[in-house]
């Protein structure tokens, strides 16, 4: 289940909860952030190749290539079992912004984006079937959880791909760490 949660910036103990897609989608295209839900156009095998996924979604990948001007397109996945998971989910856990779009869609499993904006952060737990995109220069970070379990298709206007740059605040601290977020949601 997809869900959104609003909470102010300095009162992470309260926030006002969403599970209806539509609401989702109203909230957060409010701020400038693109939330959608896309299906393949096959079935995909539980070992599908990078071009076998790519391919699976590729009226959905070039619609957005359209769109945006993507130029690059790849597949990242991280299961239980990766040996370099917990310095991962830390490099993603402290804020950062993008000079370009953080595209994001969910083949498989699922992870937590928090966005910092204009005095609110809004959790958006994104499952199978979402895509999001935040906007360039938006406050944000990820959790994936302490045994990550996803593969996503990324999309970037450049060629370096993901490069962040760390604000170095430590509000992600603040906020519940994926696996609480979901027990709450989940119960």
């Amino acid at each position: 289940m997809s869900a959104l949660t609003i909470y102010a910036d300095n009162a992470p103990e309260q926030g006002l909860l969403y599970i209806d897609f539509e609401a989702i989608k109203d909230h957060l295209a409010a701020i400038g952030v693109q939330f959608e839900r896309w299906t393949a156009s096959c079935e995909l095998a539980a070992d599908a190749s990078t071009d076998d996924v790519i391919a699976a979604y590729e009226d959905s990948i070039e619609h957005l290539k359209q769109q945006y001007g993507f130029q690059s397109v790849d597949v990242i996945s991280l299961k239980p079992d990766h040996p370099e998971k917990a310095a991962f989910r830390q490099k993603f856990l402290a804020e950062h912004t993008h000079s370009d779009f953080e595209v994001r869609f969910f083949i498989e499993g699922c992870g937590l984006f928090y966005l910092h904006v204009d005095g609110k952060v809004y959790a958006i737990l994104c499952e199978q079937g979402d895509l999001i995109s935040v906007p360039a220069h938006t406050t944000h970070w990820f959790d994936m959880g302490e045994n990550p379990n996803f593969k996503c298709i990324r999309l970037f206007t450049t060629a370096e791909g993901w490069v962040a740059e760390f604000t170095g605040s430590d509000i992600a601290r603040n906020f519940p760490t994926y696996d609480q977020y979901v027990a709450v949601v989940r119960s």
